[in-house]
Order: C-alpha cells, then structure tokens, then sequence
C-alpha cells in the first residue's frame, strides 16, 4: 500500500506543478491579449504570430490546468443531484463518472486524434500564417 500512496503523492504533485503552469500560461494569454488589441487598434498592426501563440497558451491552459482541477475536485458538474447528497454518495458519482464518462470520452479522443496528430508530425506542419 505504500508505494501506491508514495505514486499517488507523485501525480498529485505534477498535476499541482501543472496547475501552477496553467495559472501563468493565463496571465501570459491575457497579457498578449491586450497587447494585441493595444497594438491593433492603436497602431494598425497586427502580427498572426502573437494571435497563435495566445491559441498555444489557451490549450496548455485546458491541457495542464485540467489534471489540477480534477485533482482539486474543483471541476464543472451538474449540482442537481450532486448538491443533495451525502460526501459517500457524491464520492461514488464522481467515481462512477470517472469510469463510464471520462476515461472512454479520453480513450475516444485520443483514438480518433491520433491519426490527424501523426500525419501533421510526419510532414511537419507549420502554421499556414504569414509569420505565425
């Protein structure tokens, strides 16, 4: 039992590491944000670069920060019936949708994904923007 406790510790350190990852990424989209509208509106420049990297920031923002939230059981759910039940009750749903609704939605996205990830590799795709 230790060791799963000791590996246990582990994920929920990294997630913790990707959380605070996540929280910076979003400062610096907000920043690139605002400076992007500063820079367009105010001086009729634009730059396809910076508007790329603020999509590249939102994802490693969805994609880290998401380990966080359900490490912190903080994430989005329907309170409807959640809210009327007991801490055991509520443990056995979030367990039950864990099993039935996250890991095969993720096994399904990542299988169907994965295909458009690997030719988009192998041929070494860049962004089609000037500059980006």
């Amino acid at each position: 039992m230790r060791p799963l406790l000791a590996f246990s510790r582990g994920v929920d350190a990294i997630s913790a590491a990707f959380g605070r990852i996540a929280d910076w990424m979003v400062l610096a989209s907000c920043a690139i944000s605002a400076g992007n509208a500063v820079v367009r509106y105010g001086f009729s420049m634009s730059s396809n670069a910076w508007l790329e990297v603020q999509w590249y920031l939102f994802a490693g923002v969805v994609m880290l920060g998401a380990s966080y939230t359900l490490e912190r059981n903080e994430h989005v759910r329907v309170d409807l019936v959640y809210g009327s039940v007991g801490p055991r009750v509520r443990l056995w749903i979030d367990v039950f949708g864990i099993i039935f609704f996250l890991l095969p939605a993720m096994g399904l996205l990542a299988w169907m994904t994965w295909p458009f990830f690997w030719d988009a590799w192998v041929r070494g795709e860049g962004s089609p923007n000037a500059g980006g």
